[in-house]
């Protein structure tokens, strides 16, 4: 959370995509795509604000979804490849979500045999889970015990492997660390090492935090490369957060303090309707510079008793009208926002390279009341 910079007066709340930070996490992306071979999709799970997809499909190879809604936004506004991907697909939309993919993967074997015919002669894969991850949050586990995602047991898919053309598996799951990726990644050979050379292609998912600034790119590029190579496969790779980590502030305008053992503050947004993966797992929101002698519990405006972005410190007393920025707020933030409350919808800003703003989406009261009945 910082003072916020403007070149034009918006009003807030609304969400600021800044392409000059988004570029620096795309040309690292790219620099992997040159030197692994890999081909990079962007996972609209996490991020699907399309006004900077002009920008983003420079450096990357299409998208990948997890639903009917996803893969038509993939084919429609970004291009490129777009894989299809789904927990499970209803009968009524699997001939829709083919019109519009590339690829189309089956969670299970069971939706393979459902679907698959009317796959329309794309090539299909199916999700393979490794029973290892390197989540710290047993909600976002997708090795959890008893986890629906993906078949487990190499035996059962063999018979099926002239039907599939790849496989996915996702695994990883906020992971920084080169040498666990590289782990679990022996792990996925140990277990389905038989299978891997009899497909075209492999996309071991998102969760890799690679363009972070200490992440070994060249050892990371090197150990995709050599397992290309080992079993003739072209792998994948499907971004979330990696592709635009701290592009995206929530800009907020303090609208009261008060005293109650602390020094409050309610801004005009709230992390239930605005930040809610700071509510789903009990994260702090990130702040800069948060240094100054005036500490202040900074809260949202929604009635939710909890609703709390945190506790930062200011170099001077906060003031009713003054604007306040929330660092990274862009993965898994705007594709959650809501009506809570009925508060007002956060408008979608762009800073553009050249430092430009402008806004891109707004939102009003008919927006709130269609998305009701």
């Amino acid at each position: 959370m910082q003072f916020g910079h403007c070149d034009i007066v918006i009003q807030t709340p609304y969400y600021l995509i800044d392409k000059s930070r988004l570029l620096q996490n795309l040309q690292r992306i790219d620099l992997v795509r040159k030197q692994s071979g890999a081909k990079i999709l962007l996972a609209l799970k996490c991020f699907a604000t399309w006004s900077v997809f002009d920008l983003m499909r420079e450096y990357m190879d299409g998208t990948t979804s997890s639903s009917l809604y996803e893969v038509r936004l993939g084919h429609e506004k970004f291009g490129g490849e777009t894989h299809a991907y789904s927990v499970a697909y209803a009968d009524h939309e699997i001939n829709e979500v083919v019109s519009h993919a590339d690829k189309i993967i089956f969670n299970s074997l069971s939706q393979f045999e459902r679907h698959a015919g009317r796959a329309a002669g794309k090539p299909i894969g199916l999700r393979l889970n490794p029973g290892v991850s390197s989540s710290g949050y047993d909600l976002a586990d997708p090795a959890r015990p008893f986890s629906r995602l993906g078949e487990v047991d190499p035996a059962r898919v063999a018979p099926f492997i002239g039907q599939i053309s790849g496989f996915m598996i996702h695994n990883n799951c906020e992971n920084r660390d080169f040498a666990r990726f590289d782990a679990l990644l022996g792990e996925i050979e140990t277990r389905f090492g038989a299978l891997l050379p009899q497909v075209e292609w492999v996309s071991l998912g998102g969760g890799i935090h690679f363009t972070a600034d200490d992440y070994p790119l060249d050892a990371f590029c090197a150990r995709l490369r050599s397992f290309s190579e080992r079993y003739g496969v072209q792998v994948y790779l499907e971004p979330g957060e990696a592709a635009i980590s701290d592009s995206a502030s929530l800009e907020v305008s303090v609208l009261d303090t008060l005293y109650n053992g602390k020094q409050l503050a309610v801004v005009d947004a709230s992390i239930e309707a605005h930040m809610l993966d700071l509510l789903i797992y009990r994260l702090q929101a990130r702040v800069e510079p948060n240094a100054g002698p005036h500490r202040y519990l900074i809260y949202g405006k929604s009635c939710l008793a909890g609703d709390i972005f945190g506790e930062f410190d200011f170099p001077q007393a906060l003031e009713i009208g003054q604007r306040l920025s929330i660092r990274d707020a862009a993965g898994y933030t705007m594709v959650k926002k809501n009506w809570f409350n009925g508060l007002t919808m956060p408008s979608i800003a762009v800073r553009e390279l050249d430092g430009t703003e402008r806004v891109v989406r707004q939102f009003g009261y008919h927006d709130y009341a269609d998305s009701l009945s």
